[in-house]
């Protein structure tokens, strides 16, 4: 029988090179040979002179942490990273350089093994002693930063597993006192993970390494009663094995007996929790039974029943009801001759090395160049992740306290994505707040949802540990009701802000457009194409062209101010020669009743240029600043605007009889038409039949869109309109208005 080590550090592989491990990775896939020694020789200039915090060297620690690796079946990549973990510190562009040399899924595992090394040492310097010594709370924030780091690459988790091991081995050879909140963590949230996904190997001595620095009184005390007649308990216990086997093996069962070693954190718990004494613990004395077959483990049970009084309450068949981790055994307490209990485990050889090395025993990685990780390559790689990964998450919701993952993390849930990466939600989100937390545009294009394979509607809530794969559009944008806080599609504040951007910026696109629109017909009208919008939105005190045409196109700002800014600015006068203008127009210009006749009485008249009135149009004047009078139409914007800020210069003016006989007035005509060719000539002559004379014209054709300018002769503003009729009853033309 093998007996309990006091001291497991003993046989640790704490040695330098390590030329026979190297030797011993044969079994690697074909795309790792040689990783290991290349990796080792890179990193041995960089660490060897190196000490970790612990004070250990940084070369041993790594060539222990790959004899670890290797002893419970890791590949010789997951041993290559060991090294390159170490060499990151020493370099300046340690990603780039280590996936130059050793490929995309190398670099990515040294970079995210470095990454959680750096976040648990600040968590740890951040925190005293007293606040680590039993508060689940951080243990769950632990395990929580490890889940997010697992989940990009599985074999994270073995590597600082291994790390851990080592430290406290180094710390028993060395007989140093480990940092208290260094053992706790190992205790609390190391030994549990390598439990949780089934590492026995490195469970129970990790848990008796730190229980041994936590508690070294107790744990001497249980160790000298395991040393206690022990030569007569282990001569005992040889018998009983041989005679076991043997028996079985008479009853045709080809059965395996080997003692059971004891682990002293393992007892002291048992002891605890159920207030037994030492001698009452039953698998003080065990005995492990490895038979071929699931069948063969059945009748060895009922032999070894028949052979010896079992304890029936003790008995527990976890090969038809495995543990979550998967662990599957029969574990059986019986009593001998004298009484004394026996604990007896039967399982297979598969079941043994499952229960050894855990998801360990499955996991073989191989390269994959930019892609990174590759799965695993027993029982189906995809399968096999998302066994390890519900493993974690099972784990973070036994320590958050209850099966709903209601607790200390109540308000969080972590669900999986078809690639098996971990997406940490709010409690109750939905597969539409998985979609936005995943990718803005992925939200923005979801169109259904598969929950553990089965269509569900988006806005069902999510558990822990489920697996959503988003239905998704090539195009398109979200759904209005996603927003109505009643129909609960959402309860991330980021997705429904997410959301409600897109809304926002299809609104502001629609404005823009209005506005870029109505601009741009004000300059063609003023025919000011040629200036730069980005000018002219500048020169009102707009960032950008779009600022412009946003506010425009809200009707929050004035075409207007931009008609406007386009006119030259009236020269300013003195007070003096204002008044002089005020007396003359008075005094010698006006006629009885004060009103000015244009065209008879005033030689300080002139037409305004922006409405371009003739008779009979409806008029008015404004008194300007040194050009006397300017006659605008009644209808007039600028006049109006004027009028509004200066009522004091408004003078009531009207047509007189003009002394010559073929007086005329410029008006600009404005038409609206598709382009064609000819069009410029079909307009013209109709003017020309009438008898008007054209004194300007000016074009502008955008996507088949002709917008004209013609500036005609006329005496009566009357017969104008009647012409515009015939403008209008041309081909093409969509409309013809005077300006």
């Amino acid at each position: 029988m093998k007996r309990l080590m006091a001291d497991p550090a003993a046989t640790s592989p704490v040695a330098g090179p390590v030329p026979e491990l190297i030797a011993a990775t044969a079994h690697s896939l074909p795309e790792q040979a040689g990783a290991l020694a290349r990796a080792r020789a890179f990193a041995e200039p960089l660490i060897a002179g190196e000490m970790l915090d612990s004070g250990e060297n940084t070369l041993i620690h790594a060539d222990a942490m790959a004899a670890i690796l290797r002893s419970i079946g890791g590949s010789e990549a997951m041993q290559a990273a060991a090294y390159l973990i170490y060499a990151c510190e020493h370099l300046n562009r340690p990603q780039e350089v280590i996936a130059k040399a050793f490929g995309e899924s190398f670099a990515a595992l040294a970079m995210e093994s470095t990454k959680l090394v750096r976040v648990q040492r600040l968590s740890r310097s951040a925190q005293t002693s007293a606040q680590l010594s039993d508060d689940p709370r951080l243990q769950t924030e632990a395990v929580r930063k490890m889940l997010l780091a697992f989940s990009r690459d599985l074999r994270v988790v073995m590597l600082r597993l291994a790390s851990r091991l080592q430290t406290l081995r180094y710390h028993a050879a060395s007989k140093q006192p480990m940092p208290p909140n260094l053992a706790r963590e190992s205790l609390q949230v190391f030994a549990p993970l390598a439990n949780r996904l089934g590492i026995w190997q490195i469970k129970w001595e990790m848990e008796d390494l730190a229980f041994r620095f936590l508690e070294p009184d107790t744990y001497k005390q249980v160790a000298r009663l395991l040393d206690e007649k022990r030569a007569e308990r282990e001569g005992r216990m040889e018998q009983l094995r041989a005679g076991l086997e043997a028996e079985l093996r008479a009853q045709g069962i080809q059965a395996t007996v080997q003692g059971r070693p004891k682990h002293i954190y393992s007892i002291v718990r048992k002891m605890r929790g159920k207030s037994l004494d030492f001698d009452q613990v039953f698998d003080i004395r065990a005995l492990r039974v490895i038979v071929p077959s699931v069948r063969d483990c059945y009748e060895a049970l009922s032999w070894v029943h028949s052979r010896f009084t079992p304890i029936t309450e003790e008995f527990d068949d976890y090969i038809a009801k495995p543990k979550p981790n998967g662990y599957q055994s029969l574990h059986t307490v019986v009593r001998d001759e004298a009484g004394k209990p026996i604990e007896i485990q039967i399982r297979t050889q598969a079941m043994h090395d499952h229960a050894e090395h855990g998801v360990a025993a499955h996991w073989a990685y191989k390269e994959a160049g930019a892609k990174g990780y590759a799965g695993v390559s027993a029982g189906g790689s995809y399968d096999a992740k998302i066994a390890v990964l519900r493993q974690l998450l099972a784990w973070e919701r036994d320590l958050s306290g209850t099966d709903k993952g209601e607790g200390l993390f109540e308000d969080r849930i972590y669900v999986l994505t078809p690639d098996a990466a971990i997406v940490e939600l709010p409690q109750g989100a939905t597969p539409l707040d998985f979609a936005y937390s995943v990718h803005t545009s992925l939200g923005h294009r979801c169109r259904g949802a598969r929950v553990d394979g089965a269509m569900l509607p988006l806005n069902t809530p999510l558990q822990n540990g489920q697996t959503v794969e988003i239905v998704a559009a090539k195009e398109g944008g979200p759904s209005r009701d996603w927003l109505n806080p009643e129909l609960a599609y959402m309860v991330s504040h980021r997705a429904r802000a997410k959301a409600r951007a897109w809304f926002n910026a299809l609104i502001t696109d629609e404005n823009v457009a209005r506005g870029r629109e109505a601009v741009e017909k004000l300059l063609q009208r003023e025919g000011k194409t040629a200036v730069k919008l980005e000018d002219l939105a500048a020169q009102l005190g707009f960032k950008s062209a779009d600022g412009l045409f946003e506010v425009v196109g809200k009707d929050e700002f004035s075409l207007r101010n931009i008609e406007t800014l386009l006119k030259p600015p009236e020269p300013q006068l003195p007070p003096d020669e204002y008044l002089l203008l005020k007396k003359s127009r008075q005094t010698e210009k006006t006629p009885k009743g004060g009103v000015l006749v244009v065209g008879i009485d005033s030689l300080l008249t002139q037409l305004a240029r922006c409405c371009k009135p003739a008779p009979p149009d409806p008029i008015g004047g404004f008194v300007t600043r040194g050009k006397g009078v300017s006659i605008h139409r009644a209808d007039c914007s600028n006049f109006r605007e004027m009028a509004a800020r200066n009522a004091e210069r408004v003078i009531e003016v009207k047509w007189g009889a003009p002394k010559q006989e073929a007086a005329v007035y410029p008006v600009d005509v404005a038409v609206e038409a598709a382009d064609r060719q000819g069009l410029l000539r079909d307009i013209s002559e109709v003017f020309a039949k009438e008898k008007m004379n054209v004194v300007g014209v000016q074009t502008q054709s955008i996507k088949g869109t002709a917008w004209m300018t013609f500036t005609v002769e006329v005496a009566d503003s009357g017969r104008l309109a009647r012409v515009l009729g015939v403008v209008r009853s041309i081909g093409g033309v969509r409309s013809a208005r005077r300006r």
